[in-house]
Parts: structure tokens; sequence; C-alpha cells
């Protein structure tokens, strides 16, 4: 579909426009009484969400994340499913499943009563979705742009035989400088460390970054708070439909080699991930449908 169908089957006058964006994807462009955002079509990727008194973005995106079909886009929040991490069954597909890697569908906009703008976006099952992986699936991720962000990520199983998913919305997250960043709310959580062939540890305080970390908490609250010194603010992270959350920095050997990162990048993001992952696996009956949903507060003193 066209920039000039979408606009006109979908755009909101003053408030949602469709444009073409980097490497021609369809990007929504989002600016309400609120809050401003940004989201590509291809991936159901959130770029940008930036309250109108906030003088920082809440989400990095990195200046050199390729804008290309069959790539994920580094930053934003991509989406990771049906599967989170390596591929669960070894059989060389790629990490973290291919919802990021797709175009979407337009379902829908609208105006909601609590003056946010809602964004619908679909993906279903096709000849060459099942070639990776079987299923019959509709999905669909419900965005909303208000003085607050929410994600709803809704999976339906439209088959005739159960299955099983894991997933997260992988949300790289603003910030001044890692070094002065915490992350309250997993205290006395146990967690397995991916960097260290995923031993099961326990977190003793508030989480810091000091280094490369990449951690599966389990048994989580549903509210974490990633507090950013430099820039003066508290990011509240409220979920549901989840029991497992993920922290995840590269820091700076990793940064350096990855290309579509800046080598200094790695100061200026961390990654609070609303997941279902490890032994937090969602088993989805035919007929039947699971929500993981996020919601991100910025709040200051």
């Amino acid at each position: 579909m066209s920039i000039e169908q979408l606009n006109s089957d979908y755009g909101i006058t003053g408030q949602l426009k469709f444009v073409e964006g980097k490497g021609g994807f369809p990007f929504i462009e989002i600016e309400n009484t609120m809050a401003r955002a940004l989201i590509s079509v291809y991936g159901g990727h959130v770029l940008s969400f930036q309250p109108i008194n906030e003088p920082e973005d809440l989400i990095f995106t990195s200046e050199k994340a390729y804008y290309q079909e069959g790539k994920a886009i580094r930053g934003g929040i991509p989406l990771c499913w049906p599967w989170f991490g390596d591929d669960p069954e070894d059989l060389g597909r790629s990490s973290h499943g291919f919802a990021r890697n797709r175009f979407w569908t337009v379902l829908g906009t609208e105006l909601t009563s609590e003056k946010a703008t809602k964004v619908k976006l679909g993906l279903v099952d096709t000849t060459e979705t099942r070639k990776i992986w079987s299923q019959a699936f509709n999905l669909t991720m419900e965005i909303s742009v208000g003085d607050t962000l929410t994600l709803e990520l809704i999976t339906s199983n439209t088959g005739e035989q159960a299955f099983s998913i894991t997933q997260a919305f992988h949300t790289y997250f603003k910030i001044g400088d890692i070094n002065q960043v915490k992350v309250l709310g997993l205290e006395d959580t146990t967690y397995l460390d991916k960097v260290e062939n995923y031993q099961e540890k326990s977190q003793r305080g508030v989480v810091t970054i000091a280094g490369e970390v990449d951690r599966i908490y389990t048994n989580v609250p549903k509210e974490l708070v990633i507090d950013d010194a430099s820039f003066g603010r508290r990011i509240r992270i409220t979920s549901d439909g989840n029991k497992t959350a993920v922290v995840w920095n590269p820091w700076a050997k990793i940064s350096a080699k990855m290309a579509d990162l800046a080598d200094e990048d790695y100061t200026k993001f961390i990654c609070v991930e609303t997941v279902n992952a490890a032994k937090d696996t969602v088993e989805i009956l035919p007929s039947s449908e699971y929500r993981l949903l996020a919601n991100y507060k910025i709040e200051r003193s």
C-alpha cells in the first residue's frame, strides 16, 4: 500500500501521518498534545517516543542502524517473536525469530479517551513464515502514544494444534551515562548470567552496569524502574503477561565490533526487556490468544 493510500485510509489530521522513512520503509509520525513518536511499519518497530515536555527521547535508536529488508533495526523496540534468543530447535534460524524482520499490515488508527493516539499493526502466517515456523498465527501489535507509551502484543493461535512461544519487547532506553544508571526492583531475585554460560546467580542490591551484562531475571515484579541520574529522570516500566525480564548492555568490546553501533553507543543505552524467556514459555491452545503488555512512563522528582 502506498504512503498516499495509508494516509487516506489511516491518517489522522494534525496527529498522525505516514511518511517514507529511511530505507524507503513506511514510517508513522505521531504528534499529539502529549508526545511525539515514530514507528516503522517494518518490524512493528517503535523508533522514538518523547513526551512534549521532556528534553530527551525515551528510546535509543542507533544512527548506524540498518534499514534494510531482512535485517533488524538496531535500537528502538525490536519485537522478539516467536522465540527469544537463539533458535530453540537449533535449526540455524535467526536469533529472536522473524517478526522484527517483516513488514506488518496497518490494521487501524484511532484517538482514545485518554488523549492518546493508538496504532494497530498485524502480522499473519504466510507460506514464507511457515517454512521458518510451521504454526498458523495472527499477531497484533497495539501501540498507544500519550503521556506514556503502551505496547500490547497479542498472539492468536489460528491453527489446530497448540504451540509454545517465547517473546520480548527488546527495548533500548536512552540514558545519559551508563555509569550512573541503576535498575530498581530486581533486588533479591535470581538470574541466569548469559555472559557466564547461564550460571544461576542471585541479585544483591540494585542493578548497576560496569561491564558486559546479559541476564535473564526470573520471577520479576510487575514494576521496574530505571534510575537515570545523568538525565535527572526515572523510567517506570509496568508489565503484564511476563515472569521474566532481561537486562542487557554489550559494553565497549562488543559494541566496537557491531557495525550498526558506534563505538561509544554502549554508554548511551540500557536494555531492560519485558520478556517470556528461559522457563517462562507460553503455551497457546487453538483458538486462544496471549497478551504481553508493557507501559513506559518518565518520572521526575
